[in-house]
């Protein structure tokens, strides 16, 4: 019987459901268009302007809503791609093995071997900044791990007596694949992907920040950082309010990922070292 979400992981859901919510009133313009000037310079947080105003006169509180929506709509993507490859290929590696398998780990160690922000930079220097260049730099940080923990996991799952059956029972590879081994290997995909999707979300506030991800005027979590940084010390809450949300957000998935995998994978042995 699988265990139910802790209070803490539920925080966590909870946290990571009202910053989606909050993204959303970016769209339907709840707190005012993100790009129109309604203040004096820099000003500090107050009734009128909760989060302040930007070097151009612009409330805070709109552009973070359109920054979080656009930091976790290409994250979320980045992550969809992902899952879907490194099952496909990881699925693939751990049920036939043999040379397939053998090209699949050397690839993945290959992009394994690179620190994530000096592969997401390299990626961004090739494809020229901008939201695809961070999108196809989270997928590529991102596959390494999931491809070899989903291999890992079809390994075990392919030699399981019902696999066996359905070989001898003539069942074709797709079906084999597709009914008996993907089902039972999801909740590794489905626990990685929330790791996956933090991970993401740091990927593209580094390029952001280093200005090879999104581009202004378009907002993102990276972006605002960016953009705050030069007024540290005259406005520090252009840096603080983007920041705490980056931080919740990777915080709250990674509370709930680790409910997660205690629900999906309960007798697996947790270990403090």
């Amino acid at each position: 019987m699988r265990r139910p979400l802790d209070l803490l992981s539920k925080g966590g859901l909870g946290c990571l459901l009202a910053l989606v919510a909050f993204a959303l009133g970016s769209t339907v313009d709840l707190a005012g268009d993100p790009d129109a000037i309604v203040g004096p310079r820099l000003a500090p947080p107050g009734p009128e302007w909760w989060m302040g105003t930007d070097n151009l006169g612009r409330s805070m509180l709109p552009r973070v809503m359109e920054g979080v929506g656009t930091t976790l709509l290409l994250s979320c993507t980045a992550v969809l791609l992902t899952a879907a490859v490194s099952a496909a290929f990881g699925i693939l590696a751990g049920y036939r093995g043999g040379y397939l398998n053998e090209v699949v780990l050397r690839l993945v160690e290959v992009l394994y071997s690179f620190p994530a922000i000096v592969l997401a930079v390299l990626v961004a220097a090739v494809l020229g900044p901008g939201q695809f260049a961070a999108l196809a730099s989270i997928v590529l940080v991102t596959i390494p791990l999931m491809t070899r923990l989903v291999r890992a996991a079809a390994v075990g799952v392919s030699q399981r007596d019902y696999v066996t059956a359905a070989v001898i029972s003539g069942a074709r590879l797709p079906r084999i694949l597709g009914r008996h081994v993907l089902p039972n290997v999801a909740g590794t995909i489905a626990v990685q992907g929330t790791y996956a999707l933090s991970v993401g979300i740091s990927v593209e506030g580094g390029l952001s920040f280093l200005g090879f991800g999104v581009q202004p005027p378009q907002a993102s979590l990276g972006v605002l950082i960016r953009q705050g940084g030069s007024y540290m010390i005259a406005a520090p809450w252009l840096i603080i309010g983007p920041g705490t949300v980056l931080v919740v957000a990777i915080l709250a998935i990674n509370v709930f990922g680790d409910g997660l995998r205690d629900r999906l994978e309960p007798r697996e042995t947790r270990s403090l070292t």
